[in-house]
């Protein structure tokens, strides 16, 4: 990689001289300026406004426009003879928590490369000891005609740096904040919690640009004359009025979709609950609570079901008992009153002979 400056790093009396690299790279696809009536380029010029004339790079310098329009002419030599002790040094002023640097206040990165090899041993060291003390480095150095502020911290076996902006250029958060008071119900916050959880983690490797491939695609069709089609309308509801909770409930059931995730689980909930019917009222005013199936009762119509036939043989066998019974019952009845008759008949035979008797006595 091409060093973008060279100077060194002042550690206490240490100096470790190193070249600066750009850690980051632009990737955006710059479009270029055209006439629609012709297709020809769209370049500016650099005129000066006195004569008109168009002006070579080597002939324009610096100046200073001051309040009542004057310009003040700055050139390299003055800026390079001020006492500027970071014109080539990134000054460490002090080691602090990473976490007392306010994020707002990054800007650009850096690796900072050891430039030769008597600089390998004081940037080792310089790495080590930060790696120990678990701290970045807050330092101050010189690029692109100005001061900055930097902070150095070890990625991977190599010292970055990411310049820092000044404090006094962070605008404070005045107005920006909603205006009315807001409640946020604990319910919510419960949504909100299950869907963070839902979503979880992300490898940051995996996350990519998929508007600058589709502008490439763009790109690539428009080339090969190929009809360009319309991409589909996400009609996400922006800056509508929505039931938050609703909407909470249904972006963890998505996140879970998309997961492969929460299905089995909503199918086994589904299982365990028994159905529930509203109660309705009848004409006389009395509740009648509709009838339900649930599991319980399917498994007795089944238990029923399989014990059925064994219940009709008990069925069979008892009225076979009965019909036997009364069978035996309807005999003795018959017997009985033919004893009672033959009885009868031999009582009235014994008066009719007795009868006689008494006469031819008499």
């Amino acid at each position: 990689m091409r060093s973008i400056w060279n100077g060194a790093i002042s550690f206490g009396l240490v100096s470790i001289p190193i070249k600066l690299v750009n850690a980051t790279e632009n990737h955006s696809i710059h479009f270029r300026q055209i006439h629609l009536a012709d297709g020809g380029r769209i370049r500016y010029r650099k005129v000066c406004e006195l004569d008109e004339e168009e002006v070579a790079g080597g002939e324009i310098g610096k100046a200073y426009e001051d309040a009542d329009g004057t310009m003040i002419p700055i050139t390299d030599e003055d800026l390079a003879q001020l006492p500027l002790p970071t014109a080539k040094t990134i000054e460490i002023v002090a080691f602090v928590p990473a976490d007392e640097i306010d994020p707002l206040q990054m800007d650009a990165a850096y690796y900072l490369s050891a430039n030769g090899v008597p600089a390998a041993k004081p940037y080792t060291l310089l790495r080590e000891a930060l790696k120990r003390s678990n701290k970045v480095a807050v330092a101050k150095y010189a690029l692109r005609g100005r001061e900055r502020l930097g902070m150095l911290r070890v990625v991977d076996d190599v010292i970055a740096m990411h310049g820092l902006l000044w404090p006094d250029e962070i605008r404070a958060p005045e107005g920006v904040a909603p205006d009315s008071d807001v409640t946020v119900r604990d319910a919510e916050l419960d949504l909100a919690d299950a869907l963070m959880d839902t979503l979880g983690e992300v490898d940051m490797d995996s996350l990519h640009d998929d508007y600058r491939e589709a502008v490439e695609e763009l790109i690539a069709a428009k080339a090969s004359g190929e009809a360009v089609q319309p991409a589909e309308s996400d009609d996400s509801g922006g800056g509508k009025v929505i039931d938050l909770i609703a909407a909470l409930e249904s972006s963890v059931r998505a996140a879970k979709k998309s997961r492969g995730e929460g299905d089995e689980n909503e199918a086994e909930n589904k299982g365990d609950m028994a159905d529930v019917h509203p109660i309705k009222k009848t004409a006389s005013g009395k509740t009648a609570q509709k009838k339900s199936t649930p599991k319980s009762t399917a498994t007795k119509k089944s238990t029923s079901s399989t014990s059925s036939p064994a219940k009709k043989t008990a069925q069979k066998q008892k009225k076979t008992t009965a019909k036997s019974t009364s069978s035996a019952s309807a005999s003795k009845s018959s017997s009985s009153a033919k004893k009672q008759t033959s009885s009868n008949a031999r009582s009235t035979t014994k008066k009719k002979t007795a009868a006689p008797r008494k006469r031819a006595s008499a």
